[in-house]
């Protein structure tokens, strides 16, 4: 039972002062004398004094108020009625500008203001079990909780955060570089996966996609052993992503990698996705090339024809006789410019049109005999985009010039697609839950290209199989600015549009179909205002670009401005964590991971090097 003198004791030893004005959420506290020291000696225990960005209580009645001290100044008392004379020192007080937060109930802290303080209430500092209460953000006792630091103003107060309220939601961790964001994101997930290693459940029913630019989660224990990992290289032979063939028959996606127009282009590359699933074999294939041929050589167009013929060499392969003397396809038959017509080498005295009989016997002709299907998907898929050609150009369908540059631009991403993706149906996730996609050897813009190919593939086939079955997905974008970035001179306005809707689809509607993002940068500025202002739960480390603080300032409503005035002076490994997943921002100490563990992005030993 406590007796009076415990509380006076109590009240006399962590009263600070009380309540000297109120202004909406501001409140200002004037604090006792002798009440400077930054350490209170209680019962053994060190307590925390009073300090910038510290935390009282007000008691309000039965109402335990919390503010959080965001300024202090000191003052002088003008107006005192005592008549005997006084040093102006003993007139000096200090003043504390204080924001409320929330308040505490028996077992818990709520954020938000509940009821205002009036003026000479008590002010009191926070017991080790009311801070304690303050920094737990876990509502229900049973849930499931990843410790991932502690304060930084305090070590021994550890932050644990809810697995819910962080990995079912989009996260954004910012930071500049060396400042420790990859690191907190490696810490982030390596907690994760370490609370439910060997959980068949957890393997089943979770999938993780870490896009890394840089190579730095691509080592074999880096976060986590045994996790799937593709190194990709347009420069040489390396790991290739498997990849459903349906993925690259998107529509919208041929369309950008093709830089379509809208009115000619994008009509023709839809009906060539139409000719893909009406040409059954390759038999089918052959039969129908072989009837454009005989069709093209009874032409009377000189100049069409030479062009349909020029597509037609694109499609078949370079002849070559058996002595090894190869020979162009166009051999063997000429044009008559005065009658109109093509007729054969073989019948030059009469020079008389060429019939079908003759037209078999042609290279053009013979060649189809010996066409396959090419192994890389995407030169299949040209092929019959030239075959859609030839056919809409016979038909007076289309003009060659306004389509022909759409399938140039596909020819020109073929040697990057070949090094990249294998069309070959088959699994990305071979029986692993975790991937990481290595693009550090990869081009610029086949680093803007696999991300948005791939991640509008897995968006689109999870979205899709929600009816059946609805399971976890994140894509962990690093170096996000790459892919995210609103500024970009290297592309056009319709391919930039696309990759942004593409991601700010995924971002505000993945959530309803299990989809979640985490996006990591240097740049928040850089990113689409739509995906920044869309994330739930922010992890910031040190800013020092005003563009940057400003963004952060503006896009995170709950950040307050002691904690967006620290920012550029936050130190290394310290971020301040704000959101829906804690009560209020707080700064904490991320935790050391193992040196095993640990993404690859130490910075370089200058001295040791140089000595």
């Amino acid at each position: 039972m406590i007796n009076n003198n415990d509380i006076i004791t109590y009240q006399s030893i962590f009263r600070i002062g009380c309540v000297l004005s109120v202004s909406g959420r501001e409140v200002k506290v004037k604090v006792d004398k002798q009440k400077n020291l930054p350490h209170i000696i209680f019962n053994g225990s060190l307590i925390k004094n009073i300090s910038v960005g510290g935390y009282i209580k007000i008691i309000n009645g039965f109402n335990t108020l919390i503010a959080k001290i965001d300024g202090e100044y000191i003052t002088i008392d003008e107006k005192s009625s005592s008549k005997v004379y006084s040093a102006a020192e003993d007139r000096v007080y200090r003043v504390l500008v204080c924001s409320l937060i929330g308040y505490l109930t028996t077992s818990k802290f709520i954020r938000g203001v509940k009821q205002l303080p009036l003026i000479d209430n008590e002010c009191y500092i926070l017991s080790n079990e009311e801070f304690r209460l303050i920094h737990s953000f876990v509502s229900n006792p049973d849930d499931q909780t990843i410790t991932i630091g502690s304060l930084a103003s305090d070590e021994y107060t550890p932050i644990s955060l809810s697995v819910q309220k962080l990995f079912s939601s989009h996260v954004g961790i910012f930071g500049n570089t060396g400042s420790g964001k990859s690191y907190t994101l490696a810490k982030l997930y390596r907690q994760l996966f370490l609370r439910y290693q060997g959980k068949d459940s957890f393997n089943k029913n979770s999938k993780f996609m870490f896009i890394d630019f840089n190579g730095e989660y691509s080592g074999d224990n880096t976060i986590v052993p045994g996790k799937q990992v593709y190194n990709l290289s347009t420069r040489k032979d390396k790991d290739k992503i498997p990849f459903a063939k349906k993925a690259i028959l998107d529509l919208d996606t041929l369309c950008i990698f093709a830089s379509a127009t809208e009115k000619t282009q994008r009509p023709f590359i839809s009906r060539c996705i139409d000719y893909y699933q009406y040409i059954n074999n390759i038999e089918h294939f052959r039969n129908i090339l072989k009837l454009m041929v005989i069709e093209i050589l009874q032409m009377s167009d000189k100049i069409k024809a030479e062009q349909l013929l020029d597509y037609v060499e694109q499609i078949l392969p370079e002849y070559e006789s058996e002595e090894g003397e190869k020979r162009s396809l166009h051999s063997g038959v000429n044009f008559h410019n005065k009658l109109q017509y093509y007729y054969s080498d073989t019948d030059t005295a009469n020079n008389l049109q060429v019939q079908e009989g003759l037209i078999k016997d042609t290279l053009y002709y013979t060649q189809v005999d010996k066409y396959e299907y090419p192994e890389v998907f995407i030169e299949h898929f040209i092929h019959i985009m030239y075959l859609r050609l030839i056919r809409d150009v016979l038909d007076n369908r289309a003009m060659n010039e306004h389509i022909s540059p759409a399938i140039n631009k596909l020819k020109s991403m073929v040697k990057d697609i070949k090094h990249l993706i294998d069309f070959n149906d088959g699994d990305i996730w071979q029986d692993n839950n975790i991937v990481v996609l290595n693009l550090n050897d990869v081009n610029q813009d086949s680093k803007k290209m696999i991300p948005l190919l791939l991640c509008n593939y897995l968006y689109k086939e999870h979205k899709s199989k929600k009816e059946e079955d609805l399971t976890y997905l994140n894509i962990i974008i690093d170096e996000a600015h790459n892919i995210l970035s609103y500024q970009s001179n290297r592309e056009s306005d319709t391919w930039k549009d696309y990759r942004l809707e593409v991601f700010e689809e995924i971002i505000k509607e993945g959530r309803k179909f299990g989809v979640f993002m985490t996006i990591a940068s240097q740049r928040p500025s850089d990113i689409s205002s739509t995906i920044v202002s869309q994330l739930h739960n922010y992890f910031i480390h040190r800013r020092v670009n005003d563009e940057d603080i400003d963004k952060v300032g503006q896009t995170i409503s709950f950040l307050d401005r002691v904690s967006k005035d620290s920012l550029p002076i936050l130190s290394t490994g310290v971020c301040i964590i704000a959101g829906q997943l804690v009560e209020m921002p707080i700064v904490v100490q991320i935790e050391k991971i193992e040196n095993e563990n640990k993404p690859n992005n130490e910075t370089i030993d200058v001295v040791s090097k140089w000595s």
